[in-house]
């Protein structure tokens, strides 16, 4: 176990690794903002979309590093911020301050510095010695640092012993001189090393591509990034930052008019909010992060939800990945960074309202599995039953009420029309639900098998299956009409396509092939002979699959096994052969005339006689008979084996006479 030092510098380096990128954002969010002059010439243009598009690709370069470079990025980014500003304070010294009268004048009137003269050349010169070492450590100079600091520190003396200003300002461009050749011949001896790095990394990511492929290759860049935290925290400080800047906005408008207060009005204090919405989705970069945020919200609500209901299953984790991903193509498919901004908030919310629809119809798909799996297992205990049945009714009660109040503040258009379609198709999804669950539970509440559940569990979960599927042709004409008569885009049209095949073909092809396949089953279960009544409970044996005794009937197969018809059709969904012996399960004519012993216990069924073997069949059933009596030890499944191929002479000889007659 490691200790806890060590996990606190590892968290350290964690927020570090994010908090660092995120300028790499804020730089590209402010050129990909920056406003066009239409009135410049074709060289001015060609220039400023150049610079744009080295300072962005600048910006993803840095956004990409691994910790470690980002780290080194980082050091000598602040060694040079300070070796800058220890030249601009040397130079503002020689400008503004005067050793001898120990004043001096600043812009804005702020007197910071001593008013006596040693104290004020003391401060400058612990000034320039904090420059100094900061400079060398962050850069890691191994020689010359004391130079580098007597460097910063010649200024300094020059003012102390009052020369001429000109002389001054020599001695400051010297000094800026000094220091600026230095870095360049620091950075110059370390792109040996920058070279063998970019090279390390292209070769990784070819062989990474060969390897793995271009999407593997991406996650695996997502996450050692951690590009959801750097967009969550980007959009977070972009937030804050704006809502500290409206605010004092307000508050100083609220002092002009002569009010003094902490607190903003509730009418000011809404317009804020709204503004800062707006500003929140303002270019595709603040989209991304919202939709991280977004993502973060859909991940512990889902987990939340998870643990109340008791479920462990992995893919149900989802919710974080599928709300920011609508989140993000509504946006898309609806320009919503690029609307005005009263336009952008109606939009905005009426996105938010789908994604909402969206979510709680995720939230049924988590619920479903395990609302069956307890009505199915027969589970008794109340606690267990009782956060599932909450959430279905909370997914019953919420589209009802969202479509109320859409309806009586909205009138109909394309968008409140596709918001009811989800949340009736929603509601009729939790009825399907609830009445399988009911179903279950009335089947677990009686002891006695009952074989009609299987068909009434099949009827409810067809026809919601239709109307499902009526409800996906209605909102792909929905889409089609608000595409050629609102808002026709590309991506529109791609997701229109999307749906028409994942909502629509393939869901009917899979709703008739499971037709196909259970009216076979029932086809061929219809075609086996079965035993009745009082015949049913004389088989001295229980159902292979289900382990449950005959009560009311049974099914033999071709093979002479005795099943359940409701768990013999259940199996026959899966595969055609038999759960016993895996022969292939079919009848034809003169199979059914010979279907009367079972190879289970070797049970006869009442008023049938067997079928009379010839004359080679009927000495070696003597032989065998005698075989037992003198060994106990055989068992019944010795006599299947001896008994099951004489079985199928005596077939080919029946079939080879009927072949004979019809000749």
């Amino acid at each position: 176990m490691e200790s806890p030092p060590v996990v606190v510098g590892q968290r350290v380096r964690a927020v570090l690794d994010v908090a660092l990128r995120v300028p790499s954002l804020f730089i590209t969010d402010a050129i990909l903002n920056l406003p066009h002059d239409a009135s410049a010439g074709f060289l001015s243009l060609l220039l400023q979309l150049a610079l744009r598009l080295l300072g962005v690709v600048a910006s993803i370069v840095v956004l990409v590093l691994s910790r470690r470079a980002l780290f080194k990025f980082y050091m000598i980014t602040a060694a040079l911020a300070l070796a800058a500003t220890s030249v601009l304070v040397s130079y503002y010294a020689t400008l503004h301050l005067n050793f001898s009268r120990a004043s001096y004048s600043a812009a804005l009137g702020l007197e910071f510095l001593p008013s006596n003269g040693p104290s004020l050349w003391m401060t400058l010169i612990v000034l320039q010695l904090i420059f100094g070492i900061g400079f060398i450590t962050l850069l890691q100079v191994q020689s010359y640092s004391q130079l580098i600091i007597l460097d910063l520190l010649i200024p300094t003396v020059g003012f102390i012993i009052e020369l001429p200003l000109g002389v001054q300002q020599i001695l400051v461009f010297i000094s800026a001189l000094v220091l600026i050749l230095y870095t360049v011949a620091c950075l110059a001896f370390r792109f040996r090393w920058f070279y063998y790095s970019t090279k390390y990394t292209v070769l990784l990511l070819k062989h990474m591509y060969q390897v793995y492929g271009i999407q593997l290759m991406v996650e695996d860049a997502w996450k050692k990034i951690h590009f959801p935290d750097v967009l969550r925290v980007f959009w977070l400080t972009r937030l804050a930052t704006q809502a500290v800047f409206l605010f004092y906005v307000v508050r100083e408008s609220s002092s002009d008019a002569g009010e003094v207060s902490y607190f903003i009005p509730w009418n000011d204090l809404s317009e804020l909010v709204c503004n800062l919405i707006i500003n929140g989705c303002d270019s595709t970069l603040t989209v991304l992060g919202m939709s991280a945020v977004i993502s973060s919200i859909a991940h512990y609500l889902g987990l939340g939800i998870l643990a109340f209901i008791g479920s462990t299953e992995e893919e149900d984790k989802r919710l974080g990945f599928v709300a920011p991903v609508l989140f993000f193509i509504l946006a898309l498919q609806t320009g919503l960074s690029g609307l005005k901004p009263e336009e952008r908030l109606v939009r905005l919310c009426r996105n938010m309202c789908l994604l909402l629809t969206a979510v709680l119809h995720f939230i049924h798909g988590m619920t479903d599995p395990v609302l069956m799996s307890l009505s199915a297992s027969h589970v008794s205990s109340y606690r267990r039953h009782l956060p599932v049945l909450l959430v279905s009714v909370c997914l019953f009660v919420l589209p009802v009420l969202l479509s109320c109040v859409l309806w009586h503040y909205y009138a109909l258009n394309t968008w409140l029309f596709a918001v009811t379609a989800f949340c009736v198709e929603l509601c009729l999804k939790v009825i399907v639900s609830l009445t399988v669950y009911t179903l279950f539970m009335i089947d677990g509440y009686y002891s006695v098998l009952w074989e009609k559940l299987d068909d009434y569990v099949y009827y409810v979960r067809s026809t919601g299956s239709i109307i499902e599927f009526i409800f996906g042709v209605i909102m792909f004409g929905n889409g089609a009409y608000t595409m050629m008569f609102e808002s026709g885009s590309k991506i529109r049209a791609c997701m229109m396509c999307l749906h028409a095949y994942f909502n629509i073909y393939l869901q009917a092809k899979n709703g008739w092939k499971t037709f196909m396949n259970r009216r076979k089953a029932v086809k061929k279960i219809n075609s086996l002979p079965e035993v009745k009544g009082s015949e049913s409970r004389e088989i001295d044996d229980v159902c292979a699959i289900c382990y449950q005794e005959f009560h009311t009937s049974a099914r033999i197969t071709p093979c002479h096994h005795y099943f359940h018809a409701l768990c013999l059709r259940k199996w026959l969904y899966i595969q055609d052969t038999c759960p016993m012996c895996h022969q292939k399960v079919y009848i034809d004519d003169d199979s059914k005339e010979n279907a009367s012993v079972s190879n289970n216990n070797g049970f006869v069924a009442p008023n049938e006689e067997p079928a009379q073997p010839d004359a080679d069949r009927e000495a070696d059933q003597e032989l065998e008979e005698q075989n037992l009596s003198e060994d106990d030890s055989v068992e019944c499944d010795d006599e299947e084996w001896t008994t099951e191929p004489h079985n199928s002479t005596s077939e080919e000889h029946v079939s080879d006479d009927t072949d004979s007659l019809g000749e």
